[in-house]
């Protein structure tokens, strides 16, 4: 397995308030992790949110028994976590009204298991692409309804609207996903400093030609900075049956 993942501040932003892990290696009863969360609050609270949030989900899981099933570690844990960090933004004025998105990703017997909160991505990228997580958004809400068209000026400017986050209330509520790898594809977590910069086609286009995972984050990253870089911007690629790893 390789994994390679990048967070960069971009060219707008005064402080990078992504945060991301990677780990091919066994972290408690999961083979290996992978997540990229995206903060929102205040100048630092956005900052804290999404590192507070890696660094205890990475805690929490190492703390399951061995032979927990995935989807319980990951239900479970986002769940204490989330818990976590919304008493954290109670208890401290600067940091109320923190919060951050997520999108974990963990692999086990060529089964893909992925969770997502808010509007961070996880696709499938083979011969085509496949956005597998769903967007927890007021665009992405008023699409479902038939009341906003994608392509539409209202969409563009209402992109940024999350409608579900981690530590905004006591429980959070996470969609999750189990898909089956075929031989031969890979799978992007990512910010939405990267999907609201790059096309899906092209992000598509980079990682089917890049020489190596490695450069395809970097183009990727750069692909989004030079549309703008309007926000920071996170990749965590991973090609499951490469080798070697680069970690973040």
């Amino acid at each position: 397995m390789q994994a390679v993942g990048r967070t960069d501040q971009g060219m707008a932003r005064e402080i990078n308030q992504d945060h991301i892990f990677t780990s091919t290696m066994p972290v408690g009863p999961l083979p290996d992790l992978f997540l990229v969360a995206d903060g929102m609050g205040g100048h630092q609270a956005g900052d804290y949110a999404s590192r507070f949030l890696v660094q205890n989900l990475v805690r929490i899981m190492r703390g399951f028994t061995s032979g927990t099933p995935v989807i319980k570690c990951l239900r479970e844990g986002i769940q204490i976590a989330n818990k976590l960090l919304y008493e954290k933004a109670n208890c401290t004025a600067a940091l109320n009204g923190m919060g951050t998105t997520l999108v974990a990703a963990v692999v086990k017997d060529r089964a893909l298991y992925v969770a997502n909160v808010g509007d961070s991505r996880l696709y499938v990228i083979g011969s085509k692409i496949r956005q597998i997580t769903r967007d927890h958004s007021y665009v992405e809400e008023m699409v479902a309804l038939g009341r906003m068209r994608r392509d539409s000026k209202e969409y563009k400017q209402n992109k940024n609207i999350i409608t579900r986050a981690l530590g905004t209330a006591e429980r959070v509520y996470a969609d999750f996903f189990e898909v089956e790898l075929k031989e031969g594809e890979q799978f992007l977590l990512c910010s939405d400093g990267l999907t609201n910069m790059v096309e899906d086609r092209i992000i598509q286009k980079i990682v089917k030609n890049a020489p190596s995972p490695d450069a395809a984050v970097q183009i990727l990253i750069d692909r989004a900075n030079g549309n703008g870089g309007l926000d920071n911007i996170s990749a965590v690629l991973v090609n499951p049956t490469g080798r070697g790893v680069k970690p973040c």
